[in-house]
């Protein structure tokens, strides 16, 4: 006595004479673990023709299977007392993995196999789930009902040789499998991971977690989105582990420093002069353009601000040359493991002209962040006379940057 059996109502049986020849499944059937039986929906059709489809009522294009054909067929199967009946239909609800899972409970599967343009709605009222195998269109059920007793199948005990084999497949867990390799080491320069030929099995469990994490941020990120899957605990690690992958991040800086007499006006690294010989008062040379980029450096990762590493409490950093704290912040974003991409800024000022200073501002920044100049916009706006800056009380900057991982 088989532990599962299928049922299956088919208008084209042969289809599954495939089933004789599919490894694992074909031995679970000479191994009675699975049953199939299939059901010609020919066989009850109406009258001499063997009718089993008919026009649709209101009009439209193609044939919908007739009701009564189906119901006679289904009546025909003696049903066990754990039977559960599934209809194939690209309308039914997306088939996961965890449907399997939850069918292993049930020791009769009736499989009905949908054609031409559809079925008549009546016959849903037969059916325990409606079942989609994805978001495309096939000529019938058949193939999904395949899909069906083979997902099915293999998860029944005995069906595989090696059960551990299941669990850390695709979609246990909502997660992708990690790569897998076998010999040779190396092949056509493609090489095996140096973790998996270690003998370290801690480290190789570590490793192939992290990468179902990565491959399936990369691949299927909709997985770990879903709504069910964000009430699930793991759903946090997950959401906080993703960070590790995430490749580009984007930052935004602002600062302004108050005008005053006395001080030297520097920004992007240039010793300006003011009209009114105005300076910006600071602990450091007050550079906003430098400061400000590195507020968006560290933002971008979540690191604080210049405060925190550069506190005007400490004598140290008094006048100090901003484009140099300004390479300490990028030398900590890159230890970090981050480049920079490109920067955008615009300083907010009434006066004086900035647009003589412009592309040496843009040189100076490149020196100290490493890139192209090209990579760095700088731009000068007025306030139109409103606001601090407006009224010449202070001068301002916002900059907004783009890291990228390295590889």
């Amino acid at each position: 006595m088989s532990s599962l059996s299928f049922e299956i109502i088919s208008l084209f049986p042969k289809t599954f004479d495939a089933l004789d020849n599919m490894g694992v499944i074909s031995k679970a059937i000479q191994n009675e673990l699975i049953s199939i039986n299939i059901h010609d929906l020919r066989s009850y059709g109406i009258g001499s023709y063997n009718q089993v489809d008919d026009v649709t009522y209101g009009g439209g294009a193609g044939m919908l299977l007739k009701p009564e054909p189906i119901y006679d067929a289904f009546d025909a199967i003696k049903k066990s007392d754990k039977s559960l009946t599934l209809l194939m239909t690209p309308q039914g609800k997306a088939l996961k993995q965890n449907d399997f899972v939850r069918w292993t409970n049930y020791n009769q599967v009736i499989i009905i196999c949908g054609q031409y343009e559809g079925f008549d709605e009546r016959i849903t009222e037969i059916a325990d789930e409606e079942v989609s195998v994805g978001d495309y269109i096939l000529t019938g059920g058949e193939i999904p009902a395949i899909s069906i007793v083979n997902g099915l199948t293999r998860l029944l005990p005995g069906t595989l040789g090696d059960p551990e084999s299941l669990l850390d497949e695709s979609y246990n867990e909502n997660l992708l499998e990690y790569p897998q390799y076998t010999r040779p080491r190396i092949y056509r320069g493609m090489k095996v991971p140096e973790v998996l030929l270690s003998g370290n099995h801690k480290e190789i469990k570590k490793w192939r977690e992290e990468q179902r994490l990565k491959r399936t941020i990369e691949r299927r990120n909709d997985l770990i989105s879903k709504q069910d899957f964000k009430k699930l605990p793991e759903s946090k690690r997950i959401e906080k582990d993703s960070n590790a992958y995430m490749r580009f991040r984007i930052g935004n800086g602002y600062d302004i420093h108050r005008l005053v007499e006395g001080r030297d006006l520097i920004i992007g690294g240039i010793k300006l002069k003011h009209p009114e010989n105005l300076g910006l008062d600071g602990h450091s040379d007050a550079d906003v353009l430098s400061h400000s980029i590195m507020d968006a450096l560290l933002g971008a990762l979540s690191l604080g601000d210049i405060g925190k590493y550069f506190p005007p409490s400490d004598e140290k950093w008094k006048n100090a040359d901003s484009l140099e704290l300004l390479s300490k912040v990028v030398d900590l974003i890159s230890d970090q493991g981050w480049e920079i991409n490109n920067v955008d800024s615009v300083i907010v000022a009434e006066r004086p002209k900035f647009s003589p200073y412009i592309n040496q501002m843009k040189l100076n920044i490149s020196q100290k962040i490493k890139k192209d100049p090209q990579l760095i916009g700088i731009k000068a706006t007025t306030n139109e006379r409103l606001g601090a800056e407006g009224r010449e009380e202070g001068i301002s900057c916002h900059s907004v940057v783009l890291l990228e991982k390295k590889t």
